[in-house]
């Protein structure tokens, strides 16, 4: 059974002041779950189902605290419409703002305001390697449950930083490249250096007028249909997997 105090403590981790005051989130459903027991990241609670506490024994000694429930208490105190295992409680780590190197492609994402496509990317940078994001300040909270579940675990294994982005990009070493509408066909790029920044912007009005000084290269998905834009998750994902492409490549 879940506590009426750990009920109300899970219910108000859904919104972004709460997480931020306790410095917890909380992950659903039975993969997420044994993936994030299989890591470092301290786990305060894990409340979970008797079928699911018989299956994963040891892998719930990682946990701080372990209590059986009904899939229908998880379902009331998190988000999911259905859960028949588990739902953990964890410690945010402690954030640091990116330090740049000179290797390897990182992600920068501007002003990216939907959870779900926030947790795409960070599932698509896991896929390709991509071991950091770095995001604006008023990019989706990377703990908001619907990133958490979009990112289908990956969250783990990609590091997520939060800062202004035109100092960083104004001292770039490696190549900073842009998403537009207009640019560089990402088709039949030429890189002169393995590596740089990949720039995404916002859903509506794509990236901000102040950053496009310390862009070095527009790049563009070339259309071959008549659809006005696409998906920036989707969009991503092209970008990422012509870049990685073509280094291998070079």
């Amino acid at each position: 059974m879940i506590s009426q105090k750990w009920s109300k403590l899970i219910r108000s981790l859904q919104q972004k002041k709460y997480r931020k005051a306790e410095q917890l989130f909380f992950v659903e459903g039975e993969k997420a779950v044994l993936e994030l027991l299989a890591s470092p990241w301290q786990v305060e609670a894990v409340f979970a189902t008797e079928s699911f506490l018989q299956r994963y024994p040891q892998q719930l000694t990682a946990a701080a605290l372990v209590q059986q429930c009904s899939p229908d208490e998880l379902v009331k105190v998190g988000t999911f419409s259905s859960n028949d295992a588990a739902l953990a409680v964890v410690k945010m780590p402690a954030q640091s703002d990116f330090v740049p190197h000179n290797h390897g492609f990182v992600l920068v994402l501007d002003q990216i305001n939907d959870p779900g496509n926030l947790g795409t990317i960070i599932r698509i940078a896991d896929w390709y390697g991509i071991k950091h994001i770095v995001c604006s300040p008023d990019t989706a909270d990377c703990y908001n449950p619907k990133v958490i579940a979009a990112a289908k675990g990956s969250f783990l294994r990609v590091q997520l930083h939060y800062q202004p982005l035109q100092p960083l990009l104004a001292q770039a070493a490696l190549p900073v490249y842009g998403a537009y509408l207009g640019g560089e066909s990402v088709h039949s790029l030429t890189l002169h250096q393995q590596g740089g920044f990949i720039v995404l912007g916002n859903e509506a009005n794509g990236i901000s007028a102040e950053l496009e000084s310390v862009i070095s290269r527009k790049i563009t998905i070339p259309a071959f249909g008549e659809a006005e834009s696409l998906n920036v998750g989707i969009a991503a994902a092209v970008i990422c997997d012509n870049l990685q492409r073509l280094s291998a490549a070079s």
